[in-house]
């Protein structure tokens, strides 16, 4: 049995079967990486970082050099990722990696990781999608009934909570408690993020290529918010008024928000996932991964400068931190603009975190871990349809229904650990297989690798306990599932089994 859990599998031999069509090159990788990583953490996660929430401490204005080691973190992951990638060119990402390494029982608990990273970090990304978006229909003096526009998780808090609640959020909670439909209980749920989910899950539905351009046109649109935002708010950035205290909660708070800002750099890794869609893999997932992550640095680092600068903590402390730092200063009109670009800028991060999430499903469900029924593709299409819709309808229903900050949480310590085994196992195939072709190679690798490991600890370590918690029950559903299901259709015991008969 302990020979079964540890086989490698040859995985380079799913991409000579792959009906997936190779369309992807360098540009559209490097905007899906920039589509992934800027949207919900730099205009939604950025003021709870900064000023603190329910559960931990704030960075306050250090929130910029809590950028900076989160950026640390990701980027010795994204060279350990980019090796990888360029020498096994497969879809699954971690997933695909781990099996090639540390074999099936490591993949299996890394691709069940990676379900919770993309899956939840999806229902966080269509949350603060939502926030946004109520906030433009309001500009247009649109009004959807209360009940509609809140998350039960989030109104029970506020009202639960209220002396510390956001006053936004606690005066819709109370308009949804007061006009929910009563069926033995309130009816209230979060369409907006729902109806998102399952728009970006259609699209996805008919092609990647298509999808890819609609990210690329999204991208777009994002940098030049970015930049509005930059302009319109350096003018009122007053280092001396909101700089003091610079760190208010020491190092303890610099780290907390490190560790809550990295959901704002989930998404390179999505890269890894198109592997098999990619015109060269080798070549383009490197540049691609660690191009989207430079970009995306620069950029953070200077909202975060110029957003602690021009608003103090308390502004900070909403869903949607950017437009409120903008009508802090009466740049309302502007507030107005930011907030339709942060409703395209999230739509993409969910175009290509979807799309992520898709193919772990595919590349699990085509080693037998999965239902088959999930490696599916369409006939017309090539794309695997069953597991998109599956998807759209396991992210849309929580979506409705939970609280961004335990998505968002949840799904950060998922991303942390697949970065951990991705180092780890970078270092086991330097010394089983040194020989072996790699188009990039992970430079410095023993310092490298190492740093990746050691940094991403340091930020789990910071998390919540609660977050710990959910993790861990997490895992041990997914132990269950493999030993039920898994460990006797995995593709790689049946090779096992019709070499010995």
């Amino acid at each position: 049995m302990l020979s079964r859990l540890l086989a490698i599998k040859n995985v380079e031999s799913n991409a000579e079967s792959s009906h997936l069509k190779r369309v992807l090159g360098p540009f559209e990788l490097t905007m899906l990486g920039i589509g992934a990583i800027i949207g919900t953490g730099i205009f939604v996660l950025t003021g709870t970082a900064a000023a603190g929430g329910d559960n931990h401490i704030g960075a306050g204005p250090a929130l910029v050099i809590s950028f900076l080691i989160t950026a640390v973190a990701c980027g010795l992951a994204a060279l350990c990722y980019a090796e990888f990638a360029s020498m096994i060119p497969v879809s699954g990402s971690a997933y695909t990696y781990a099996y090639a390494s540390f074999g099936e029982l490591v993949a299996w608990i890394i691709g069940w990781d990676l379900i919770l990273e993309y899956a939840v970090g999806n229902i966080a990304i269509a949350i603060g999608w939502s926030g946004y978006m109520l906030n433009l229909l309001q500009f247009f003096n649109i009004h959807p009934p209360a009940w509609l526009c809140i998350d039960p998780m989030t109104a029970s808090h506020a009202i639960a909570h209220a002396a510390d609640a956001n006053p936004q959020t606690l005066e819709l909670a109370k308009q949804a408690y007061a006009t929910a439909p009563n069926l033995g209980f309130p009816l209230i749920i979060n369409l907006p993020a729902v109806l998102v989910v399952l728009l970006v899950s259609s699209l996805l539905y008919f092609g990647v290529k298509e999808s890819a351009r609609f990210n690329s046109v999204l991208v777009l649109i994002k940098l030049a918010m970015i930049a509005l935002f930059l302009v319109a708010g350096l003018p009122h950035v007053d280092f001396a008024t909101h700089w003091q205290p610079f760190a208010p909660n020491g190092f303890s708070g610099i780290m907390t928000g490190a560790a809550i800002i990295f959901f704002a750099y989930i998404g390179f890794d999505a890269v890894s996932t198109t592997a098999e869609e990619a015109k060269n893999p080798q070549r383009d997932l490197p540049i691609g991964m660690i191009g989207s992550l430079l970009i995306c640095t620069v950029l953070y680092i200077a909202v975060a400068v110029v957003l602690t600068g021009m608003a103090p903590l308390s502004v900070l402390k909403s869903p949607k931190p950017v437009a409120a730092a903008l009508n802090a200063v009466n740049a309302t009109g502007i507030a107005n603009i930011i907030s339709l670009g942060a409703v395209l800028s999230i739509t993409s991060v969910l175009v290509v975190m979807q799309f992520g999430q898709t193919r772990i499903f595919y590349a699990m469900s085509r080693d037998g871990l999965l239902p088959k029924v999930l490696s599916k593709v369409h006939p017309k299409f090539k794309t695997p349809h069953v597991c998109t819709l599956l998807t759209g309808c396991l992210v849309a229903i929580p979506a409705g229904l939970i609280d961004i900050g335990v998505a968002a949480e949840v799904s950060n310590i998922g991303t942390l650990f697949a970065f951990i085994l991705v180092a780890i196992g970078i270092m086991i195939l330097r010394v089983r297989d040194p020989q072996k072709a790699r188009g990039f190679k992970t430079p410095l690798v023993w310092i490298v690798a190492p740093g990746c490991v050691i940094t991403c600890f340091a930020l789990m370590y910071y998390l919540t306990p609660i977050t710990w918690i959910r993790f861990g029950i997490w895992m041990v559903i997914g132990l269950v599932f493999y030993f039920v299901y898994g460990y006797r259709n995995s593709e790689l015991a049946k090779q096992e089994i019709a070499k010995v008969a």
